[in-house]
């Protein structure tokens, strides 16, 4: 047998398509054909499983050998094989799957674990490859092996082989260009990168083992590398698993990575077939460092991990894996395509989510509250980015007090400060602090008047709040230190001022002329006198703003434009009447100065020449 022909395909440039474009990662080449192999071992087990093949399966691994001396790449199974008619309809036809047909045939049987499907991934073996061979030997009694060569053009030579064993070997002689891969490191890494979970067992080489012999002594022995797990945890039933077994599982995705939280377990199987892990991360506050940890399999070949249609933008925090025949993908096996049934697994998992968080948190409320550290980054996330997450979020978001650190759910936390906290208007007003230990001043202030304030110094809380406040009539969210105590829950209430009208403009003199700045934006209010000598706050406006640049979400203006601070002068504490009967120049000038440097302190702004200026001062005055 001998035969010398043309590979069908309708153009002679189909080759640089596929070696330049089709393919533009040449270390795909390997996926793909190990992937092959893999589903050609199945194709024979599923037929030994059904009474078709009676012959002996023995020993079904994929092995892939290096040579560097001759230059080539071989990938060896003991699957199907092929005849040599076999190998011009799946190989010289271009596009035409084997798989495709096979499942085909056998529709009526469970053949879901068969990979190939469009019928090109043989020849991405020409990214890496100036000639491919291929010796294979049907199943099938009384069949001839046959050996197929082809040098990367339309032309391909097939003849007789000596082959005995089932099975097929591809044997890539490596060009110039790609003799990286004849590295054992190279392939080894692809080989756990793209073939670390197939379902049939991948050997690459040896390893040295120890090992007992006859005489009970350790010895040292050779064994076949295996790759992969044929079996991960996803494909199993979460009935047979334990906590144990998915911690374990975490560990070999994340080998540096703290324990999760805990996870969700992906089982459905219409309309659409979808299994996974889903792992809880401990979130650190740079939300960068944990995306695009979500691998993505066909039935367990890996594709990507990046997974932004099928996994919400606010699930990317995630880790894990998820694994489906039926999500879309381009022809290079390489990335996803969008279609109905991605969208459908999107809102499925965002569902699956939000089911687990609520379960959680009625089942375990205490154990909730623990990790809502992390949690809350997940569920504010998506509370703000999808609506229907909202509304199932709504019922386990939760807030801290930082009076009595304990957590509330939004509508808990309405209803404990609704008697203290609502305002002439009667909006109900939500105090809260970002930087708890340079707002002291302001905390200490708000609780002194009997009101909550809570805690929201993450890394999405700025957007959070405009999420809350949106959400629920007469609520609104105000930095604790965004102004005196009384202006930010005004309840109509008016404190006496002991100044007369012409003693406020003096002391606003005083006070410009000490610190040298006629701009400065200064009012006397009548303050409780116990209430600091002078207050300097942001509008509320303009702290979100500044926020939301911090964070990435809003516009950076502050490069732009002047921030504007208000200046309180309190005119019934003692120090300002002090300033005002002091007939001494220099000594008003100081005692204002030393209250300017208060306020500026209580904001962590005094610093520098600043703040050694103040101490001489302080000491000097005290001393």
């Amino acid at each position: 047998m001998q035969e010398k022909g043309t590979i069908s395909v309708n153009t002679e440039n189909i080759f640089p398509i596929i070696k330049k474009f089709l393919y533009s990662d040449h270390e795909i080449f390997l996926r793909e054909l190990v992937s092959n192999a893999v589903d050609a071992t199945q194709k024979v087990e599923k037929l030994a499983a059904m009474g078709e093949y009676s012959g002996d399966l023995g020993d079904t691994k994929v092995r892939v050998a290096i040579d560097k001396e001759a230059k080539t790449i071989t990938i060896s199974d003991r699957g199907i094989g092929m005849t040599a008619e076999e190998i011009k309809k799946y190989i010289n036809q271009i596009a035409f799957s084997g798989a495709t047909e096979f499942l085909e045939k056998y529709k009526d049987a469970d053949t879901s674990q068969i990979i190939g499907k469009f019928g090109l991934g043989f020849y991405s073996a020409f990214m890496v490859a100036n000639k491919v061979e291929i010796i294979t030997q049907s199943y099938k009694e009384g069949t001839q092996a046959a050996h197929w060569e082809c040098t990367g053009t339309t032309d391909f030579e097939i003849k007789q082989a000596e082959k005995t064993e089932r099975g097929t070997d591809i044997i890539l002689h490596v060009n110039e260009d790609s003799l990286e891969f004849l590295e054992d490191h190279r392939i080894e890494g692809i080989l756990k990168k793209y073939c670390k979970f197939l379902p049939v067992q991948i050997v690459f080489g040896t390893r040295e083992v120890s090992e007992k012999g006859e005489d009970d002594k350790e010895q040292k022995v050779q064994k076949d590398n295996i790759i992969n797990n044929t079996e991960p945890l996803w494909v199993k039933t979460p009935n047979d698993l334990k906590e144990e077994d998915y911690l374990n599982f975490y560990r070999e995705l994340y080998p540096l990575s703290e324990d999760p939280l805990f996870w969700i377990h992906l089982n459905v199987d219409y309309p659409f077939n979808l299994t996974g892990v889903l792992y809880f991360p401990k979130v650190k506050n740079d939300l960068t460092l944990h995306k695009d940890k979500i691998q993505l399999y066909s039935r367990q070949v890996f594709i990507t991990d990046e997974v932004k249609d099928i996994v919400p933008e606010f699930l990317m925090l995630m880790h894990g894996v998820i694994d489906s025949p039926d999500i879309p993908l381009n022809v290079s096996r390489s990335y996803l395509q969008s279609d109905s049934n991605v969208k459908k697994i999107n809102n499925y998992i965002t569902k699956k989510v939000a089911d687990k968080l609520h379960d959680l948190f009625k089942s375990d409320r205490q154990g909730f509250e623990e990790k809502w550290e992390s949690i809350g980054l997940f569920v504010k996330y998506g509370m703000i980015a999808e609506e229907k997450f909202y509304d199932k979020a709504k019922n386990f978001s939760l807030l801290q007090s930082v009076n009595d650190d304990k957590y509330y759910t939004v509508e808990e936390y309405l209803t404990k400060i609704e008697p203290t906290q609502t305002d002439k208007d009667q909006t109900r007003v939500l105090l809260y602090t970002n930087e708890e230990g340079k707002q002291d001043t302001y905390i200490q202030s708000a609780k002194n008047k009997g009101y909550d304030v809570l805690r929201l110094d993450g890394p999405l809380d700025s957007h959070f709040i405009g999420t809350i406040e949106s959400k629920f009539e007469k609520v609104s969210l105000k930095r604790v230190d965004a102004d005196i105590v009384e202006r930010l829950i005004d309840k109509g209430e008016k404190v006496e001022s002991v100044l007369s009208k012409s003693e406020e403009e003096k002391i606003v003199e005083i006070f410009k002329k000490a610190l040298n700045n006629d701009k400065l934006d200064l009012k006397v209010e009548a303050l409780p006198a116990d209430d600091m000598p002078v207050t300097i706050t942001l509008p509320e406006f303009m702290r979100r703003m500044e926020e939301m640049a911090k964070s990435g979400g809003g516009m950076n203006m502050f490069g732009a434009m002047p921030v504007q601070e208000n200046i309180a002068i309190n005119g019934n504490h003692s120090m300002i009447g002090k300033i005002l009967k002091s007939e001494n120049e220099e000594e008003q000038q100081q005692l204002v100065k030393q209250a300017y440097d208060l306020a500026l302190l209580s904001q962590n702004k005094l610093s520098g020449a600043s703040l050694t200026s103040f101490i001489k001062r302080s000491i000097e005055m005290y001393s």
